[in-house]
This record gives C-alpha cells, structure tokens and sequence, in this order.
C-alpha cells in the first residue's frame, strides 16, 4: 500500500481527479448524454428517465448523510474504496438489462459512489495535505468533474449512431475499470492522531452556528442555480431547430470550462479571500444562467454553457474546501453535512422548474428563477463577509 512518507501532493491530488472522473463523471454524468439514446432505444421516456436521475440524487443525498455521520478515518478510506467498486459495478449494471428496477439501483448506489469520491475521498485528501504541510488548495483534484464532464460528452459524441445504447454503457464501464487502478493505488492510507508531520497539532476551528447555518443556506442556493441550469441548458438547445444536435457540443463546452476551475477559483481566493471569490463565482454563475433567456443562439448556448462550468465547480471546491479547512481532523463530515442543503436543492428544484416550464410553456421563467435564487445566495455570501470569521 502507498507510503505517507514517500507519496508527492501531485500523485495524491491524481489519485482524487481520477476519483471523480470516475464517480461524478462516468458513474453520474455519463447518464445526461446517453438518456436520449436510451429514450430512443428502449422504452425510457421523459418522465421515466427523470425519476432514474432523481433516484441518483437520493443516492448521493443518503452518501452526504453517511459522510456527515462518521469521524473515523480509516472508516472513511474503506468507504471511499468500496464507492470506487460500487461505481464501476453501477456503470455496468446499467447495460446489463433494461430492468427498470436493476436501473433505479443501479442509479441509487451510483449516488452513493459519487458521494464517497466527492466528499470522502475530498476528506481525505485534504486532511493529508494539511497532515503533511502543503497548501489546503485541491484546484487539481476538483479539476476531475469537468474533465469527466468533458469525456462523456466526446464519448457521446464518437458513440452517436455507431453503438446501441447497451454497448455505450459497456465501453463507460471499460474506461471505469482503467480509471479506477490509480484512483484507489495513490490515495495513501489515512492515519487517526491529530499529529502532523512537522511535529504540530491539528486543531479544529469551527466557526458559529448562524454563521454555518447562512453558509448552509447559500449552498442551498448554489444547488437550485446547479440543478436548473444542468437540467434544461441541453434542453433548450434540443428544443431548438436550428440547434438540433449540439447538446453534446454545449455539454462538451461545460465540461472544459469546468475542467481547469477550481484551480483558477484556488488562485482567485488566494488574491482576494474565498469569500470574494465565491461572491464573483455566484455572479457569473447567474449571467450564464440567464443568458438563454435573452439568446437561444449558438454562440449564447455555448457562452452559457461555458460560464456554467466555469462557475459550478468553483463554487463546490470553494465552499467544500473552506469548510473542511475549519475541521482538518474530520473534514468529510462537515463537508456531508454541507452538500446536505446542496443536494435537497437538487432533488426539489427540478420538480418546481417542471412545474413553471409546464405553466408557461417555456424555459425562461425556471431560469429566471434559478437567477433570483443565485442572486439571493449572493446577498448571503456579503453576510458572510461582513462576518467572516477571520
């Protein structure tokens, strides 16, 4: 097994990218591009394929919970090995039958893995590098949602109409086996004692509950502006005539913007202070949600598309990294508790979007909702600086 004393903060910082190249962006992801083969191909529908992604959603929910309730370190590294199994064995459930129950399982212990890569594996690797002394900054880690973003959407993109549905999921599930040797080799097996390396130690810094609970709340937020723009900025370019066929394009667009954002959003909040830079994060995050609006044009679906993965992924690392720094010792658990509020947004909001976009016959007013809601998250954020902590 991998050597404390001996492992580089690069190859521990791969070992989390490749976590989530595989849990968010084979495991979860890959799911946006493939429901409309699937909905072509097998009896799926709209409806049908929507609950699958809500089960996938309850799934994570209950992995926040697990995450938020356990302190154990060496618990938490057997947890994040066994979602490393857990998804790859639900990347290739998926093609196995179209069993719309093995499918709703399949969807659910998805969830969990994606929580045990993103929250655990965070943990872990963050109480290893405040533990050996390097910078709390996990830009490269993060850096895995977009590039798993972007690698489900070029695989869609080669797969289109030269694979059937099943057989997509199959060669998901080849990549996920390779993906998943250096993400469970280059994670270094954790330590209880609150010792670091240097000699000092590790001391949890919590900030007051009103100051926690407004953070909370402003992640809620963040996740109704996620889910929203996630669920129907592909929509709206399928909806369209002209932009028929460039869903996968927009999705690809996402997923590069998304890759290198969290390492720009860590050299943002160094300058200017984490607080700063998720006030700034929220922002573009609103101008890309609202840009559909206004423009159902290529270049405007594609911009939005950009800002959207620019801005999601900074806000996730930003806020899960500043709350874990507050407990080094047990970073998951607060970092579960936080995802919590993001992931009730997650399963709430679309129903509230479908139920405006049904009303009004159209996208604007679920996106203009999500705005207000980023809007209010960003009031919050000033709140929180007028209080900061430190």
């Amino acid at each position: 097994m991998p050597n404390s004393k001996t492992d580089h903060p690069l190859k521990v910082m791969f070992a989390g990218l490749f976590s989530l190249i595989l849990a968010m962006g084979i495991s979860r992801f890959s799911y946006t591009p493939l429901l409309p083969v699937m909905i072509n191909e097998t009896y799926l529908n709209d409806a049908s394929g929507g609950w699958l992604a809500t089960i996938n959603y309850l799934g994570y929910m209950l992995g926040a919970i697990i995450a938020a309730s356990i302190s154990d370190l060496k618990l938490k590294d057997v947890l994040y090995r066994v979602g490393l199994i857990v998804a790859v064995l639900s990347t290739v459930g998926m093609g196995v039958t179209d069993n719309y129950i093995v499918w709703s399982i399949m969807r659910f212990i998805g969830g969990l893995s994606s929580a045990a890569c993103l929250l655990v594996g965070t943990g872990l690797i963050l109480n290893w590098m405040i533990r050996h002394g390097h910078k709390p900054e996990l830009g490269i880690h993060f850096a895995g949602i977009g590039l798993g973003i972007s690698l489900t959407a070029i695989l869609s993109m080669m797969m289109l109409n030269k694979l059937d549905w099943a057989q997509q999921w199959y060669v998901y599930s080849a990549i996920a086996v390779v993906i998943a040797i250096p993400a469970w080799r280059w994670l270094p097996k954790p330590v209880n004692h609150h010792q670091t390396t240097a000699g000092g130690t590790l001391l949890d810094t919590p900030p007051e509950k009103s100051w926690m609970l407004i953070l909370y709340v402003a992640y809620f937020c963040a996740g109704i502006g996620y889910v929203i723009s996630a669920t129907f900025l592909v929509a709206i370019v399928d909806h369209q005539p002209e932009l028929a066929g460039k869903g996968s394009l927009v999705w690809l667009v996402t997923g590069i913007a998304a890759a290198p954002a969290a390492i720009l959003w860590d050299r943002i909040a160094r300058k200017v202070g984490e607080l700063k830079a998720l006030f700034w994060a929220y922002g573009i995050n609103i101008v890309g949600i609202i840009i559909p609006v206004f423009s159902h044009s290529l270049s405007g679906v594609l911009l939005s598309g950009f800002f959207f993965g620019l801005t999601f992924v900074g806000i996730v690392s930003l806020l899960l990294t500043m709350v874990g720094k507050f407990y080094p010792t047990k970073p998951a658990k607060p970092m579960g508790k936080l995802t919590l509020s993001y992931g009730i947004a997650q399963v709430v909001a679309p129903a509230i979007a479908g139920m405006i976009a049904e009303t009004t016959g159209n996208y604007s007013m679920p996106l203009i909702f999500a705005s207000v809601i980023m809007g209010f998250g960003m009031a919050l954020i000033v709140i929180l600086q007028i209080r900061k902590k430190h």
